[in-house]
């Protein structure tokens, strides 16, 4: 005859520790998150991992690629006259680094190492005159190092109420 080694509640204990331990394995060979930059347009925000994102400077095709794919950008409708709000959380501007708001490829700001920005009133949709105003835009947050180079890039879509 055998004894056994361990009693029902003992093995649930040893398979429950040995479950733990393997998930805090698996979780520790996983990349750390890109930090999250969001928009908020009234009272509405969404907020993103960066789209592109490589730990070192991108290069300018990269970027150009990053700044013209929506395909997993998040999408906020705004009125014209809105509040658009934005903000990157503090690790995108820490170091020297800092970001820059762009709009359908043109920077609307200058890079800033403030977290959040706020435009009241602005008209994102402005044509100036010229013709009917697009139906959406791509809107990009760039992070920037010291030298100017880009390091990520946040992409959302804004669409005309």
């Amino acid at each position: 005859m055998t004894a056994r080694l361990f009693s029902g509640k003992g093995r649930r204990s040893v398979a429950a520790l040995g479950a733990v331990s393997a998930g805090l394995l698996l979780l520790s060979a996983c990349d750390k998150p890109t930090p999250l930059a969001t928009v908020t347009v009234g009272s509405t925000s969404v907020s993103s991992e960066a789209a592109c994102h490589d730990g070192k400077e991108l290069s300018m095709d990269k970027v150009q690629e990053c700044l013209t794919d929506l395909k997993d950008a998040k999408t906020l409708k705004y009125g014209r006259g809105d509040t658009l709000r934005l903000g990157v959380e503090p690790d995108v501007v820490e170091d020297g680094k800092r970001w820059q708001a762009v709009l359908d490829g043109q920077p609307i700001t200058e890079p800033s190492s403030n977290t959040y920005r706020s435009f009241p009133g602005a008209d994102l949709f402005a044509t100036g005159g010229q013709g009917e105003a697009p139906a959406s835009k791509k809107l990009n947050i760039v992070q920037v190092a010291e030298d100017g180079k880009p390091l990520a890039v946040w992409a959302f879509n804004i669409k005309l109420k």
